[in-house]
């Protein structure tokens, strides 16, 4: 039997915490291990209870999320937690520093039930996740950024053609068990050719590597 996902909740408002635990704790294969309500508290419990995903708020009184996740990515010893952030608020910066601070995921609080649980359930699996309307913007904002790899046409060329495609379906938002699903691979080969395709173009993470596809034009960019 598999272990359930354990989650940690992060957030200054008892309601949407007590809220999200009813949520989380009557999906099965999912149980809620604690809950905070300001960064500093979240910190402390993440190194108590080593959740492997952490629901954290932006804005919460005195150590704030991002500062918050900021410590526990940092923490080699939490180096299994992922944090997946979650807010009302879904401005550009919020989003670029999220990422940066080393989140694994970004969604916005009117999320459906539904895609909030498919998102603690990505996360916990190692991927990276962003909510549904956010990824025009995101591009935008990297693709402007010089820390954004900047890869010549030899280094595109070295990509197999499924490598080149599976990019494409990274940069549609698809998870790596959503594109083993569409194109009937194993999720072992899906992660295996994301991982290969991140070292060829040099990205550090799936969000750089959205940014190098639509670059490429490996994928239509998003409507307005």
């Amino acid at each position: 039997m598999t272990d359930p996902i354990r989650v940690l909740i992060a957030d200054d408002e008892a309601l949407v915490r007590g809220g999200f635990r009813v949520l989380i704790d009557t999906e099965p294969g999912m149980i809620v291990v604690g809950e905070a309500g300001d960064g500093a508290t979240a910190v402390e419990l993440t190194r108590q209870t080593r959740p492997d995903v952490v629901l954290m708020d932006i804005r919460m009184p005195g150590v704030d999320g991002l500062s918050a996740t900021h410590q526990i990515a940092a923490d080699p010893d939490l180096a299994g937690v992922h944090v997946l952030i979650l807010t009302t608020f879904d401005h550009d910066e919020y989003v670029i520093d999220a990422l940066s601070a080393g989140a694994a995921g970004f969604l916005i609080k009117n999320t459906e039930p539904v895609q909030l649980l498919r998102g603690i359930r990505v996360v916990a699996g190692g991927e990276a996740l962003l909510s549904p309307g956010l990824t025009r913007r995101l591009i935008a904002q990297l693709t402007a950024r010089s820390t954004t790899p900047r890869i010549d046409a030899r280094a595109m060329a070295e990509l197999t053609t499924r490598e080149r495609q599976i990019v494409g379906l990274v940069a549609q938002g698809l998870s790596n068990t959503e594109i083993a699903t569409t194109l009937t691979i194993s999720h072992a080969t899906a992660k295996t050719h994301v991982s290969r395709a991140m070292t060829k173009l040099g990205a550090r993470d799936r969000a750089q590597l959205v940014v190098l596809a639509y670059r490429h034009q490996l994928v239509e960019p998003p409507a307005p």
